[in-house]
């Protein structure tokens, strides 16, 4: 008897279905009631965090401390003083960019050899170092040629452009893994020149990883990577895993703990993207969630926040009640270093729930932080296309004793 052929069903073709806009969150429908879109989700931060790439794990996990960066002497005379200044600024990397050296020349300007107590212990780079370019002559050109003279130590944080592995035109940046060469210059098993200076000498420090604990006189730093995302930021999700902020809750958990058996030092968290904005790029909120969920786990909260991402300079500050006690709390974004500049929705002082958004500046710039045992003090520099230097948002003073803004 012949065998009864079986013909196997067709497959049906997929049909794409053309969206009328650019992409199927430009709607009134809330996430909680959209139907999952195949491969992107709900809502966009959906899509986003399955672009991100994993943290790499700290390579020790041991505080940063001061002499590690200054040298024991140096950090001697600043426990001493009472008092420690440094630097802010992110958003710099540029091949031949003309506003980076300037915004460089005109932080040059603050140290004096005759008073180094005074001058910036270091400078505080918030992410965005290198741009599309991840490579030993990515890092020669757009960061140890704009900074070959600035006598400061540079520590930081990476941005989302010195984690990512493609371009905008889909080619390589240069590493094979995201923060290879962020990795390869900032932290290295030891302080000392990478071979990315070339001729250029300028000691690196040896942070503990790209997210890292700096405990120093007078002062905690953490500072946090927020990964490769164009926005919003994320330190935790689905796809990278819990393992920052479970470092973050750990970390927050020992500053906690120190206060009680000795002073009580400044907190100052330090972020790429920013987790409130009014121009350049919009506020994580997704971010702000962790990080707030993080300081209620340790009972602690931070004094102020440093962020970046946004080609600008903005100030918020943020309302807080923390048992008894009301919290002022400043929020910047420093983008100003060199990089382009984006703009901003002017400030108006008006208070939105618990934020009000105090200062607005598009144009290039950095931040100076002073920190002594009772107050911090900001101070924004901003910098014009002739390299000239004028005070535009100066003395914002944070009481460490009230929590207020003085």
């Amino acid at each position: 008897m012949p065998r009864k052929t079986i013909t196997p069903p067709k497959k049906k073709k997929a049909v794409h279905k053309t969206l009328r806009f650019a992409h199927p969150f430009f709607t009134a429908v809330p996430p909680a009631s959209r139907p999952v879109v195949p491969g992107v989700g709900k809502q966009m931060t959906d899509y986003i965090q399955n672009k991100l790439l994993p943290f790499p794990a700290p390579q020790r996990n041991t505080a940063l401390t001061l002499d590690e960066i200054i040298g024991s002497a140096g950090a001697a005379e600043i426990a001493a003083a009472g008092r420690i200044r440094f630097h802010s600024i992110g958003d710099t990397g540029h091949e031949n960019g003309l506003m980076q050296e300037l915004v460089a020349a005109a932080m040059i300007t603050d140290y004096d050899i005759a008073h180094p107590v005074t001058s910036p212990a270091f400078l505080l780079h918030l992410g965005d170092v290198i741009y599309y370019d991840n490579t030993d002559k990515g890092y020669q050109s757009q960061f140890y040629i704009p900074y070959k003279k600035y006598p400061g130590k540079i520590i930081a944080i990476p941005g989302n452009h010195d984690g990512e592995l493609f371009k905008f035109d889909g080619t390589p940046t240069g590493q094979k893994v995201t923060l290879a060469a962020f990795q390869r210059n900032f932290c290295q098993p030891k302080p000392g020149v990478p071979p990315d200076a070339g001729t250029i000498y300028r000691e690196m420090v040896s942070q503990p990883g790209v997210y890292w604990y700096l405990d120093a006189p007078l002062v905690d730093i953490v500072g946090l990577y927020s990964n490769i995302g164009e926005g919003p930021g994320f330190i935790s999700g689905s796809v990278i895993g819990q393992s920052q902020k479970d470092w973050l809750i750990k970390t927050l958990t020992t500053i906690a703990k120190s206060r009680n058996t000795g002073a009580r030092k400044a907190l100052v968290l330090a972020v790429h993207h920013p987790l409130y904005s009014e121009g350049g790029h919009s506020a994580s909120d997704i971010m702000l969630a962790d990080i707030d969920d993080a300081c209620k786990k340790a009972n602690i909260l931070p004094d102020a926040v440093l962020t970046a991402h946004a080609h600008n300079y903005q100030r918020f500050t943020r309302y807080v009640k923390s048992g008894t006690e009301n919290w002022q709390i400043p929020y910047f974004v420093v983008g100003t270093g060199g990089r382009g500049s984006s703009p901003v929705k002017a400030a108006n002082g008006k208070k939105t729930g618990d934020v009000s958004y105090d200062a607005s500046y598009m144009g290039y710039g950095y931040l100076t932080i002073d920190v002594t045992a009772k107050n911090i003090v900001f101070n924004f520099t901003q910098v014009d296309a002739a390299g000239k230097k004028s005070a535009f948002d100066k003395t914002i003073t944070v009481d460490l004793k009230t929590h207020h803004l003085v």
